[in-house]
């Protein structure tokens, strides 16, 4: 009767995990892998957003603000020109802006080469049948130049020469409702940050109070950064000195049930996805109103308006702002904004893992490897930790030492669960054994170890990074399974070295689950299981010389013997 009910409860373990892995898969946007039919409704939100660009915000109110709505102002006078794409070089960067509203269309990250397309480099902003993701700017308040109406590029250089600092490109509007918008994109060598200036000029008979918008224009796809087993923010985000780092759901959005800081006078509005964000940062002190919307289906903005002060007739005025487009290296967000870096985001444990990112910097400063840079930063914490460790190991040394007596004890009373909790504990008195001695100082590792797991998946450095040999890359997994392999074998031999719990299912439990977890492994990054590993080693090597000092025998348990019954 009792393997009866083993195997239906084996049997609806199987089945949950079969549900919550076809869940997970439809939950990122993915085709189911047992039950096809229920997908019919799940990719829905994430086709591909069409090529046509957003519609332009609707201005808000200095009295009543609003949340831009989806209205588009029209263009004054006739219909614009076909739209032509300038491209243009920099040391990091090749970049396509458009004339229709002198929008950036396309950021090529010339020093961060892509893992699909090998040597190619990495490709951030981008406009196609595929995939949408665009910085625009414009005008509202009036019929004024939007990211829609037609912009010249005037003549000046398309790359930055050898010995140039500095490259201005410079899109002007034609007059639109008594309004010119001239445009100057300056890149700098070696930034990932473009000044954008905007000049706004009055050429008609009235003063006008014009409101400019900077935005970003995503759709809602993941990245293909994702594994089934670990998921990175994609979406946009808003940061304020008030309310500091808000992330926002495309769900979110689409529900209007998005929350964030939108009346500020600091901060910035991004758009973040694994490894890169970018965002608009307008000067500080400048009143703005921060919104974000859903454009179409799957297409989304994130963005802010400001006031211009009134232009007389004849006059102008110009504001300023900048675009951050780029990797999230850690010291070139700090410098470049406040509260920038938090857009890598390590969540809850930020304060444990912002050291732990600074030492292994430093660490890979004197070796000049990631991966060994990776290995060193494990050994030092282990180090730390080590009497901590020794503590809980000798705990555990005692508990295996006296497991026999254990057992034997509660065969002999399984027919007296009372007598047999009291001889358990007083076996544990005579031994002055704690059976929780060896949980408490593991626990207070944790929060460290899961900040360093943090650090390893969120850092932009791993990316392309190679370890050693057939390890080409540590933000991606092992290509033929060796690193994994070795984590599960570690994992075994480290739960062997533990002692068995008295109670047979919990025994049968602290093997299943470090084995399950193992099999995850095979789908995270390299460096992630390279990390593991190493922390497994070290602990083997440690709990086996405590062992022995001990005088505990080195008995490796045989699992099998436990799921014969």
């Amino acid at each position: 009767m009792n393997d009866i009910r083993r195997s239906i409860l084996w049997v609806v373990f199987g089945f949950s995990m079969v549900l919550i892995w076809d869940k997970w898969q439809i939950h990122n946007g993915k085709a189911p892998t047992f039950f096809p039919s229920s997908a019919a409704t799940a990719p829905a939100e994430q086709k591909a957003a069409p090529a046509a660009d957003a519609s332009v915000p609707a201005a808000t109110s200095a009295s009543a603000p609003s949340v831009p709505g989806a209205a588009a102002a029209p263009d004054a006078g006739a219909p614009a020109p076909a739209a032509v794409r300038h491209e243009v070089t920099t040391d990091v960067f090749k970049l396509t802006f458009n004339s229709e509203g002198g929008s950036l269309i396309g950021a090529t990250l010339l020093q961060h080469a892509s893992k699909q397309l090998g040597s190619e480099p990495f490709q951030l902003l981008v406009q196609n049948d595929q995939h949408t993701y665009i910085a625009q700017t414009g005008l509202i308040g009036g019929s004024f130049p939007t990211h829609k109406t037609s912009m010249t590029l005037l003549p000046g250089p398309a790359s930055l020469a050898d010995g140039q600092d500095s490259l201005a490109v410079k899109f002007e509007s034609a007059d639109v409702g008594g309004v010119k918008l001239v445009k100057t994109y300056t890149l700098k060598r070696g930034s990932y940050t473009i000044d954008v200036a905007h000049e706004v000029v009055n050429t008609g008979t009235a003063p006008v109070t014009p409101q400019l918008y900077v935005q970003l224009v995503r759709d809602g796809n993941k990245t293909d950064s994702e594994t089934p087993f670990y998921s990175t923010f994609t979406g946009p985000a808003v940061y304020t000195s008030a309310q500091k780092y808000q992330k926002i759901e495309f769900g979110q959005i689409t529900d209007n049930k998005a929350t964030f800081e939108k009346s500020a006078t600091d901060g910035y509005v991004a758009m973040v996805q694994h490894y890169f964000t970018s965002a608009w940062l307008l000067p500080e002190g400048t009143a703005r109103e921060n919104f974000a919307r859903r454009i179409d289906n799957n297409l989304f903005s994130i963005g802010a308006i400001s006031t211009l002060p009134a232009i007389a007739p004849g006059q102008s005025q110009k504001i300023d702002a900048r675009l951050f487009v780029g990797p999230q290296l850690e010291k070139v967000l700090e410098t470049t904004a406040p509260g920038l870096e938090l857009v890598k985001d390590y969540g809850w444990l930020t304060i444990i893992a912002k050291p732990l990112y600074w030492l292994l910097e430093k660490i890979h400063g004197f070796v000049g490897n990631w991966g060994w840079a990776i290995v060193l930063l494990v050994v030092l914490l282990k180090a730390a930790f080590y009497w901590l460790n020794a503590s809980a190991y000798r705990s555990m040394a005692k508990m295996k030492a006296i497991n026999p007596r254990i057992m034997e004890m509660r065969e002999r009373l399984k027919n007296n669960p009372q007598l047999m909790q009291q001889e358990m504990m007083k076996i544990y008195r005579e031994e002055k054994v704690n059976p929780l001695g060896g949980c408490f100082p593991i626990l207070i590792q944790i929060p460290v170890f899961i900040a360093l797991y943090w650090v390893l998946l969120s850092s932009v450095e791993m990316r392309n990074a190679p370890w050693m040999g057939w390890i080409t890359d540590l933000s991606t997994k092992d290509p033929f399974y060796v690193l994994p392999f070795v984590m599960t074998l570690t994992t075994i031999v480290q739960t062997a070295l533990n002692p068995l719990p008295p109670d047979p299912l919990q025994a049968k439990m602290m093997w299943l689950m470090p084995l399950m977890f193992s099999v995850m492994f095979f789908f995270f990054p390299a460096g992630l299981v390279l990390y593991w590993i190493t922390n497994n080693l070290l602990t083997i090597a440690q709990q086996a010389y405590i062992n022995s000092k001990m005088g505990v025998p080195l008995k490796i348990t045989n699992p099998l013997t436990l799921f014969k019954s």
